[in-house]
């Protein structure tokens, strides 16, 4: 994994968290990689792995079962998603605006190539 320097690393493992989560790779209800698997996976400490984990415990997306491992939250990809969906309204969207209005880029015109990337994705998909 590369990791940024502008953000904590055990936070650019939460996002990869988030990732497989909301790709569904790592289903509601079902056992993920240990804090040893994943410092293995991203080449990070075991120690940068369980602050990640501690964090997405603390967020109620991932819980312990003693002796048998870590594993999303019942609700976990709901609380994900909603995470992700706050932060991308608070943090992304102001400087995509910013940068339209820069640019004089109307609202249609990002509809339009939005709708053109969603069939692309469908046909590919097919």
């Amino acid at each position: 994994m590369d990791f940024d320097n502008s953000k904590p690393i055990y936070l650019q493992i939460v996002d990869f968290f988030y990732e497989n989560i909301l790709s569904k790779r790592w289903p509601e209800e079902e056992r993920i990689p240990s804090v040893r698997e994943i410092a293995v996976m991203v080449e990070v400490n075991p120690n940068t792995a369980i602050r990640a984990f501690n964090h997405l415990q603390e967020l109620g997306v991932i819980y312990n079962k003693r002796g048998i491992g870590y594993f999303v939250s019942e609700n976990g990809y709901n609380t994900v998603l909603s995470i992700k969906k706050t932060e991308f309204k608070e943090e992304i969207l102001p400087d995509i605006f910013k940068k339209m209005g820069l640019l004089e880029i109307k609202f249609e015109e990002v509809k339009d190539a939005f709708n053109q990337y969603l069939n692309n994705k469908d046909n590919e998909e097919k």
